[in-house]
């Protein structure tokens, strides 16, 4: 094997290493609690041992700061590893919030990016045609997921059109007066709860809809109200479709930018 390969094989090793780190940690970190506790159970006979050889000389009981000196260095291996596998965890936690705090950032800038630009669109071309530009945009959504090809939900004493939710990719029975209801509810909640804080599942709620795997973490808050829009198109079955759109989408988290 030549030099070159050995660096090519060295530079990825180091990079699996450096995206897996928290894993790794992690699992060092479980391996070492596991072997701290094998450790301190096979110190403690010979502790035991120790302690009753020093009892033995002085002829008396032992005070617990003298129990101590007897038999400590036998667990000098168990705290060792323990300090290691606290290191590790703590490692672990420190790589996860760095990355997490470096994707926060990096969707503020995007979504900052994303409203300047709708601005810059509105401005250019105006908001009629700025309307015009997102019902195509929404059209090409539901053609990408036919609804011929797709369940669609009957949610509780809703309406009977056919509605399509971009953020979950669920199709459901409701009309546009239940998802206006539904976010007035959800800003007045924002305004008058203590948290200031909604997520996706409660509009999903109001709604009727199952939450999903990400909807719990993605919300607004008071600085940033849910404002929805619609657009009217065609399914590919020939019913009418209301597509939702987020005017201000859910963030990840209760995040303060």
């Amino acid at each position: 094997m030549n030099k070159a390969t050995l660096t090519k094989v060295a530079q990825d090793v180091k990079a699996t290493v450096s995206k897996r780190s928290p894993e790794i940690l992690t699992g060092l970190g479980i391996a070492g609690m596991v072997t701290t506790t094998v450790l301190a159970v096979k110190a403690t006979p010979k502790a035991l041992m120790l302690m009753e050889d020093a009892q033995y000389e002085k002829g008396e009981s032992l005070t617990p700061v003298e129990k101590t000196k007897a038999c400590w260095k036998c667990y000098i291996p168990a705290a060792t590893t323990g300090v290691f596998s606290i290191a590790c965890i703590i490692g672990a936690n420190s790589v996860h919030a760095r990355r997490n705090a470096g994707l926060a950032a990096a969707y503020k800038l995007s979504e900052t990016a994303l409203t300047e630009y709708r601005d810059k669109v509105i401005e250019t071309i105006g908001e009629k045609k700025e309307k015009q530009v997102r019902e195509k945009v929404d059209k090409e959504r539901i053609e990408k997921t036919p609804v011929s090809k797709n369940e669609v939900i009957f949610t509780d004493g809703a309406g009977k059109t056919t509605c399509y939710d971009p953020i979950s990719g669920r199709y459901f029975l409701s009309d546009i007066e239940r998802i206006k209801r539904a976010e007035n509810k959800l800003n007045k909640q924002l305004l008058h709860d203590i948290s200031g804080y909604a997520s996706l599942s409660d509009f999903y709620d109001e709604l009727g809809l199952e939450h999903t795997s990400i909807s719990d973490d993605l919300g607004w808050n008071t600085d940033r109200l849910l404002d929805i829009d619609f657009t009217s198109q065609i399914a590919d079955n020939g019913t009418p479709c209301i597509v939702i759109d987020y005017n201000v989408a859910p963030r990840y988290g209760y995040v303060e930018f």
